[in-house]
């Protein structure tokens, strides 16, 4: 019989994710855009203890076993991980450590299982290909969002912008310079929520629903041509009308249209919320780091909690 290594000490990280446009139509088969947001990042590490395996994760600190629903989604990570490495019979003190908070349409679940599936690989040191990883990243999220579209755990681990579309991601070129202003509306997001909410008014009422669903898929297309053309303006109008769309949807709520209002008032090319919506965060494209910090202070005067900014980085995607 095949002997696994002893574990040791293993240290998994993650990052956040912004959706640029495409959130919902990308779970009926349309293409999404994403960036990582690699200085926000997620930390996991898996201590080998003798006891049940435990966790340290936001406000818990307890067995394994009693973290509730809330945590499901880790424990399966968890578990999937240790299937993956054979080291079942292995019990850890697990711990993660987040620069952003959770249920703000961030990835932050695909995040702290993608960083926890990492920690555990680590311990047994037992390399992984890109592919298995996010598989079993897919797995955690299954218990997240019942039917994941796969974007967060993609995006969470990616180096570049990506495409998403159909359970595919490509590396994705885009020329547009200028700053992404990240804003915490402060309020809870909740994906599956959000998600199965919406699929209730399309099953509801396919004629209204579905011409909304197609235009976002058509504004994300929109998108991608001006991140190849370097179009700052066609990319921020594309935001906007996204925006209006999910509205229409009932994916926003007051504050985040309060929020987006604030940043085209404060000079935002566009903005719209991001995410899974019903809270969350709201971004805004902004041309020039003068007009990034003015949409920066304004989003704050109308009540944000907190916010980030991304700079755009030019990328050329591979053949």
């Amino acid at each position: 019989m095949e002997r696994h290594p002893a574990a040791r000490v293993g240290h998994g990280r993650t990052w956040a994710k912004t959706i640029l446009i495409g959130e919902h139509s990308v779970v009926y088969g349309h293409a999404a855009v994403a960036f990582p947001l690699h200085d926000l990042k997620m930390r996991a590490s898996v201590t080998p203890i003798d006891g049940p395996s435990t966790l340290r994760s936001l406000d818990y600190d307890g067995p394994l076993s009693g973290a509730g629903p809330r945590f499901a989604p880790v424990v399966r990570a968890f578990e999937a991980a240790r299937e993956f490495t054979g080291g079942l019979d292995q019990c850890f003190a697990i711990e993660t450590f987040s620069d952003f908070p959770h249920e703000r349409g961030l990835g932050s679940s695909a995040a702290s299982a993608g960083a926890i599936i990492r920690a555990v690989l680590d311990a047994y040191d037992r390399e992984a290909t890109d592919t298995e990883v996010l598989a079993l990243t897919n797995l955690a999220e299954q218990v997240a969002h019942v039917r994941p579209s796969g974007l967060d755990a993609a995006t969470t681990t990616s180096d570049l912008p990506i495409r998403f579309q159909s359970g595919e991601m490509r590396a994705l070129s885009q020329h547009v310079g200028g700053t992404l202003v990240i804003a915490d509306s402060g309020i809870h997001g909740s994906t599956r929520d959000a998600v199965a909410e919406l699929r209730a008014r399309y099953e509801a009422a396919p004629d209204t629903i579905g011409p909304r669903i197609n235009r976002l898929g058509e504004l994300t297309q929109v998108a991608i041509d001006a991140l190849d053309a370097g179009d700052a303006a066609a990319l921020g109008a594309a935001m906007d009308d996204a925006h209006d769309v999910l509205a229409e949807l009932g994916i926003s709520v007051p504050v985040l249209d309060g929020l987006t209002q604030a940043a085209r008032d404060a000079g935002a090319l566009g903005a719209k919320l991001s995410g899974g919506g019903l809270g969350g965060c709201v971004i805004a494209l902004a041309a020039t780091d003068t007009d990034a910090e003015a949409i920066r202070c304004a989003l704050l005067d109308a009540g944000a909690a907190q916010t980030w900014t991304y700079q755009m980085r030019t990328s050329e995607a591979s053949e």
